[in-house]
This record gives structure tokens, sequence and C-alpha cells, in this order.
């Protein structure tokens, strides 16, 4: 009788430990969700961010995204004669799984991104020109640098393996209250050496030659981020993956992502340039007076304001960018605005000039891609044939020699120098972005968390800027505002995860 009773006592304290422990995970969930969340900036950032919100908080969250310009921010296209080119982020990488999800979740197509053969000029000879057989271009390659370019394809690989463990953290709702947490989690201390080290010392210390750097490595570096073999390890490494030979886009422009994360998130678009945050005391509808932020923007002439419970800014904190005021916070906003750098994008229709780079007659040039050299002394970074954004409606191919050709240069082209590159061109179009941080490590990431409930997302392209990044950087301050939000403490910059995550499965 005595060890059934005492059967029963265990059996009611299990049940009232167990009602407990789902009174306490319910009262940790139940606290109301934010009434409304502002977003600054409508790119790949911002919108993600709306996105993945919705997900944690709810139907019931009002969402504001502000954007002064056009959504998509720098993924943007430029119409040439009727057709629509990328102009900005114009290739994604097989293994970026964000991409590919919103590509799946919100309905769209991806496309395989023109290939052709590239071929890498010096100022003066054609250093290296790509065949379209596979095993000629190994011999061409081992000849000239060894095995050089095996040994980079592993070092890149060794990266990439390695970060693939931020999307484990991120589908198991971890966040990160600092881009270098972030990278140390994923990569540990090599992560953050990355960060503080050039790539050219970086290859320099694993033996790669300089004639390797100068002619490989350095053209790619010049054509994704405008810069040789001086930027940060990480972003070298981020730039190497453009590289690969499975890259896509979006068909329609990479740019539909964000209106259809947009819509897909129900959020609020708003066209208008902010001025000014400022926290500040609002008493609601029911309840206490509150902590809250007063975004100010303007539109048109108008001048107009909001209030928000939470507030992420996805765009740049540049004064050429944003030009944001961060008013009476306590304690105050440290100023550490990134430096941003100009490229410009030409778009232009015409016949190249191909004796520029080759004395072969032009009918025997079969490059479809032109990457420079540091010392080419060229007034461009890269040239290269763009097919447009709508697979479908792409031109039919050139009879005339004529195509469709991207460059990128540090200032605006002349016209005299568009006719250097060119026999003849009908149409040509540009665009000068301020595209991406100017790396010159080390340098410390700008704060995801500037205050109690307001985020930013943009100081993960201090470490390297791409359209993965912004995802990444938008959901984990998605989580980071939901897990603080609701005192989720346990969920934010957990150490071991690698290896936690790793016994659970």
């Amino acid at each position: 009788m005595g060890r059934v009773a005492s059967e029963l006592v265990w059996s009611l304290l299990g049940l009232g430990l167990l009602l407990c422990s789902w009174g306490c995970l319910a009262s940790a969930e139940l606290r109301a969700p934010p009434e409304k969340i502002g977003i600054i900036g409508a790119g790949i950032g911002g919108t993600s961010a709306a996105y993945y919100l919705r997900q944690k908080f709810g139907k019931d969250v009002k969402i504001d995204l502000l954007e002064r310009g056009e959504v998509g921010g720098r993924l943007a296209t430029l119409a040439v004669q009727g057709q629509d080119y990328e102009a900005g982020g114009s290739v994604i990488h097989p293994l970026n799984l964000h991409m590919k999800r919103f590509v799946k979740d919100l309905g769209l197509s991806a496309v395989p991104t023109s290939g052709g053969l590239v071929g890498v000029y010096n100022g003066e000879t054609l250093v290296f020109e790509e065949s379209s057989w596979f095993i000629i271009n190994m011999i061409k390659l081992v000849w000239r640098y060894g095995f050089q370019s095996l040994r980079m394809h592993m070092w890149v690989e060794d990266i990439l393996d390695k970060f693939m463990r931020i999307y484990r953290y991120q589908s198991h709702d971890y966040a990160f209250s600092s881009v270098e947490k972030l990278l140390h989690a994923v990569g540990g201390d090599d992560y953050i050496a990355l960060l503080n080290q050039t790539l050219h010392e970086n290859l320099q210390k694993a033996g790669f030659s300089e004639k390797f750097l100068n002619e490989m490595i350095a053209p790619i570096m010049r054509v994704n981020f405008g810069q040789s073999t001086d930027l940060n390890a990480f972003v070298g490494a981020v730039s190497m993956t453009g590289a690969d030979s499975n890259l896509w886009a979006v068909e329609g422009g990479n740019k539909v992502v964000c209106s259809r994360l947009i819509q897909a998130s129900k959020s609020n678009l708003i066209s208008g340039s902010v001025i000014s945050i400022e926290e500040k005391t609002k008493t609601k509808q029911r309840g206490n007076p509150t902590k809250m932020y007063e975004v100010v923007y303007q539109t048109g002439s108008e001048i107009n304001s909001d209030f928000y419970d939470i507030v992420l800014v996805a765009t740049p904190l540049s004064p050429k960018i944003s030009n944001i005021t961060f008013l009476n916070f306590d304690p105050p906003i440290d100023e550490f605005h990134q430096d941003y750098q100009q490229i410009v994008t030409t778009l232009v229709k015409g016949e190249l000039n191909s004796t520029l780079f080759s004395s072969r007659a032009k009918d025997q040039f079969g490059l479809s891609t032109v990457l420079v050299t540091d010392n080419s002394h060229m007034f461009i970074n890269s040239l290269g044939i763009m097919a447009s954004v709508r697979e479908k409606e792409s031109p039919p191919p050139s009879i005339d020699g004529t195509h469709v050709w991207k460059t990128f240069s540090q200032e605006i082209l002349t016209k005299e120098q568009i006719s250097k590159l060119f026999l003849s061109y009908d149409y040509a179009v540009r665009k000068p972005w301020l595209a991406y941080p100017h790396y010159k490590p080390p340098k410390k990431c700008p704060p995801i968390i500037l205050h109690d409930r307001l985020y930013y997302l943009n100081g993960i392209e201090t470490a390297a800027s791409a359209m993965e990044m912004s995802a990444i950087a938008g959901y984990n301050a998605a989580l980071l505002a939901y897990h603080r939000w609701n005192g989720h403490m346990d969920m934010i910059d957990q150490d071991g995860l690698y290896e936690k995550l790793k016994m659970e499965l």
C-alpha cells in the first residue's frame, strides 16, 4: 500500500512539474507581439527581414517598409532598347540557400547565368584565355601556375564548408548579437583572422605565387568588389565563389525577389526618405506609457512620422546613402559611418573592338568576358556580354557581331573611352553606384544592436557584401528582435552550437 501511495505522490508531483513547465513556457511565449515594426530600406536585407519577422511574430503585427528609391536597392536593372539587364547584384551561388528558398517559396524561376569564355588581359596581351574544353583549361592552368588553381579551389571550399553552418543555426532559430560573434560561431578564430588580414597576406603565407595572385585572383576581386587583393581575406573568399560555373539568377531580375518578399510578408511599403529616428515615451490606446521609436521621413515636400515598437535599419549608414540622424539616445549612438566605394555600371550595345585585347581577327575572338589585371592601366575593371533578365524575351543571337556588354569602371566612361572599346555602338546607358564598402583590414564591424529595439543589418557588409550575406543578416536581425522582445536570451550568442547541434542529430 505504501509503494502505491508513493508512486501516486511521485506521479502527481511529476504532473505538477510538467504543468508548471508548460505554464512557464506559455508565460514566456505569451508576451503580446509588437504592434508596429519599421524597416528602413527595401533591398534584399530589409525585405528578407520583413519576411522572417512575419513568420516569427505572426499575422497581427503591422510591418512598414520605408524606401527612398526603388524596391530592390542595389538589385536593379537597366533598360537597353526595350530589354532589361542586371545592373547591380547579378549572380547567385548554388549554395546560397536563402535565395534558393525565396525562389521556391515565392513561386519564382531560376535561370542559369550566361556562360561563355573568359580571358584575362594585362594591358598588353591576354595572359589567359579559357577554352570550351575542360581538359585544355586544366593543361593551360597547370602549365602556367602549377597546381595553384586546384589549391585555390580547396581553400575556398574549406571556407564555404564552414560557412554552411549558419543555415543550420538559423533553422534552429539561433541568433547573434554581432557580426563577429556570428562569424566566430561559423568558423571560429580562423574566420575572425580572415577579417583582420588582407587576402594578399593570407594567400602569400599559404604559398601562392605573385604571378597567380596578380593574374588570376586580382582580376576576380576587381570585377566583384572594385579592389585588388588588399581587401580582407573573408570577402576575398566570397568573391572567389563568384567564379563558380553553376551560378544562376532569377527570371525577371533578381530585384523581383524583394517585391515578392514584401507581398509575402504583407508589409506596407512607404515611399519616403528617413530623416531621423528618436526614442520617445508614448501612451498607447491600452496600457501604460512605453518606449517607442519615432521615425521621421520625407515624401516629396511633405514631412511625416510614425511610431514603432521595433525598428530595423536596412540601409547603409553612410551620409552619401542614407544620412539618418539619431536623436536624443541615451547612451548616444556612436557614429561609425561606413565608407562605400563607387563603381559605375555601363551597358553598351555595340560591336567590340577585339583588336584592343588580341591581334586575332574579330571573327576568331571567342571571349564573352574580359577581366583585367591591376597593372593593365585600363579604364575598366571588366567587360562582359549580358543576357536579358527575361530569358524568353531575350533578343535572338547576334549575326552582325553586336551584343549588349556590361562594363564596370571606377569613373564614368567618356565617349572617347567607349569608342576605344567598341568599333561601333548603338546605345549606352550607365548607373553609378556606391556599391559596397571599401575593404581595408583590420576593421571592426558596426554593431547590430544600436539600441534596445533598434537593429542595424548592413554592418555585415564590412565582412562581405553579397545578396546572400544580406539575407543572412535579415534573418539574424529578425530572430534577434524576436528573442529579445520575448526574453529568450538562451537563443542568442550560444557557445558551442556546432557541437551541440551535431549531438542532437
